[in-house]
């Protein structure tokens, strides 16, 4: 039972981290709910909640999401997601291994952005930014970082982290960034869902515990809300970066 409480007070105050950011609650989430419930009940129930976030900031943000890119994105990171689920059955029972190296990858990412952000502090920094951002178009490894994003996420339900790595060089407006990798997650969410229910995972307590994870969920995402709705560019997006290295430091030591 006491495992049980500790995991809906994770559940709270990652999805305060979710509401603000749109991406970083699952991953925060997984490592100690793991070790609370277990991989049967911390994975799905927070694919779901993942996705009912989702579509808490669509219903409000819809009119901010960038369809061009959410478009690219999914048909992706779908592909990578199919890839995600067949290796996480060749690596069953070994899902250690794959923490280690994505963790070492996160934190490469948020020391990057990090770095990044701080040099564009100087005087042209909106220059350099814009032209990082010309250059990173037609990137093929963009794309390669969507498919790894998509194999992530198809494991673990994690693959925000990777995700921000080629969403922050597209989609440089908080709403708008916000909005479309919230809305990502409905769909890629929705088939993790679908591969779940196929595979049995879902029992009447599996469901009992989702229900009673919502209130949860919706209380740190109000709270979450608020507080970026006060928040400059600079610090939000420093905040990511800043969550991106605590989930690779998370993952390294869990």
């Amino acid at each position: 039972m006491t495992n049980y409480i500790l995991f809906l007070l994770i559940i709270l105050f990652t999805n305060i981290i979710q509401g603000i950011t749109g991406f970083a609650g699952t991953i925060l989430a997984m490592p100690p709910s793991l070790m609370l419930v277990g991989y049967p009940v911390a994975k799905p129930v927070l694919n779901v909640l993942g996705l009912l976030s989702g579509i808490y900031v669509f219903a409000g943000k819809h009119g901010s999401v960038c369809w061009k890119e959410l478009k690219k994105i999914v048909a992706v990171m779908a592909a990578g997601i199919i890839g995600g689920i067949l290796i996480k059955g060749l690596f069953a029972g070994k899902e250690q291994i794959l923490y280690k190296i994505l963790g070492v990858f996160i934190i490469f990412l948020s020391v990057q952005g990090i770095y990044t952000l701080k040099k564009g502090d100087g005087k042209d920094g909106k220059k350099a930014d814009f032209a990082a951002q010309e250059r990173a178009k037609d990137s093929p490894a963009l794309y390669l970082l969507l498919v790894l994003a998509g194999i992530v996420h198809g494991i673990f339900v994690s693959g925000g982290p990777l995700l921000i790595g080629y969403l922050t060089k597209k989609i440089p407006d908080k709403v708008s960034f916000r909005a479309t990798i919230s809305t990502v997650w409905i769909f890629l969410n929705g088939m993790i869902l679908a591969d779940d229910i196929r595979m049995g995972l879902w029992n009447a307590e599996l469901v009992k515990t989702q229900l009673i994870s919502i209130p949860f969920l919706l209380a740190g995402m109000f709270i979450g809300a608020k507080l970026y709705a006060r928040m400059s560019q600079k610090l939000f997006m420093m905040i990511t970066y800043l969550l991106l290295f605590i989930s690779g430091v998370l993952l390294l030591v869990k």
